[in-house]
């Protein structure tokens, strides 16, 4: 196990001290770490992989230093157009060091989603011409071995992180600011949704307590789409759903889901039919693989969803306004829902028991009918 602080200061005595990415679960110590010890505008928690790696870029041609990326491998989609077409030594030739946590490592347990990333992450590497090493117990001799390959090549390099790797380092979390949680708001929100609604949620504990709850109230799960992975894609899975069916869909988005496309948001608003329900549940925060902060809570939202093209945008903060803003969603054409919760779920929170494909082909014949 590498001691996660120890780590950190061997980055800091090699003048690498500059940090941008989007948190990752198995890299959750690390990020905490870096978080805790590093000066704000070191630490740049950005909207999408491709956006950091822009961001290290930059970074070094203005300073000569390396940056580090931070990711999770299911992030390395979003990458390899920057780094391809911006940072590659046919193009820039601009070094960074890139830090990848391994989810769906063949051989160990993990999430449907993760499955397919987690047996390319190194062929995708190494058919983009990164070299790698997977992060041990010698890292002083791999930190060493990248940095000076970077100087030596003025490429990327990658230091892989399987599961359990960095040791525990606990993140500050902040005090509460409002009155519910994440949890709280889905339930009062699906008592108002209807019966024959369907439902796109976000990737991480959005979707799992959706799944929960549905169990608790002995619901099947054939209207609600559990978006497991294809982060920051809700909107659009759902905006595609809207215009092929004349149901309502209710998209269930995070504020880091919303963040890290927002581009997307202008589409979906512009593009919407009267059956498209927008409800951002924003707790300004990466919960699901960490909590990390987003920039959540430091965007006007509802200035950002009324410029995209939605006609009205209502907020709450209570469930009982939670219920009243979905009421609202389900009379008008072209609004939207921003809830504020905390974070916080409960220890015992399951996972969905129902594959993806069964999934997808549960939800296809309801819309059949």
């Amino acid at each position: 196990m590498v001691n996660t602080k120890e780590f950190y200061d061997y980055l800091m005595a090699n003048d690498v001290d500059f940090f941008t990415g989007v948190p990752d679960s198995l890299l959750a110590n690390f990020c905490a770490c870096v978080k805790e010890n590093s000066p704000s505008k070191n630490n740049i928690i950005a909207a999408n992989e491709g956006n950091a790696v822009a961001i290290a870029s930059g970074y070094h041609i203005a300073s000569g230093k390396y940056g580090v990326v931070y990711m999770q491998n299911s992030g390395q989609g979003n990458t390899v157009n920057p780094i391809l077409s911006l940072a590659d030594e046919d193009v820039y030739k601009i070094p960074m060091l890139l830090i990848i946590g391994w989810r769906g490592e063949p051989g160990k347990k993990d999430e449907p989603q993760h499955v397919k990333q987690g047996k390319v992450t190194l062929s995708l590497l190494e058919c983009m011409g990164i070299d790698y090493q997977i992060l041990g117990d010698n890292y002083k001799e791999q930190l060493e071995t990248a940095l000076n390959y970077m100087k030596e090549n003025s490429k990327p390099y990658a230091l892989v992180v399987q599961k359990g790797t960095f040791s525990d380092y606990k993140i500050t979390k902040e005090a509460p600011r409002y009155k519910i949680k994440r949890e709280e708001a889905l339930e009062a929100a699906m008592n108002v949704i209807g019966e024959d609604d369907f439902i796109v949620s976000t990737t991480g504990k959005t979707s799992r307590e959706i799944f929960e709850i549905r169990e608790r109230r002995n619901q099947g799960h054939s209207h609600d789409f559990l978006t497991v992975g294809s982060m920051g894609h809700t909107a659009s899975i759902a905006l595609g759903m809207s215009i092929g069916s004349d149901k309502d869909i209710y998209c269930i988005d995070g504020d880091g889901s919303f963040i890290m496309h927002m581009g997307g948001m202008g589409i979906a608003a512009k593009n919407a039919g009267k059956n498209f329900k927008y409800i951002l549940i924003n707790n300004g925060a990466h919960e699901s693989v960490g909590g990390q902060p987003t920039i959540g809570f430091d965007l006007d939202v509802e200035a950002i969803l009324r410029a995209s093209g939605f006609k009205s945008v209502y907020t709450a903060q209570t469930c009982d306004e939670v219920e009243a803003g979905v009421a609202k969603l389900r009379e008008q054409e072209g609004a939207a829902l921003i809830i504020y919760t905390n974070q916080g779920s409960r220890e015992d929170l399951g996972r969905p028991t129902i594959a993806p494909e069964q999934n997808k082909i549960n939800m296809m014949n309801e819309f059949s009918k």
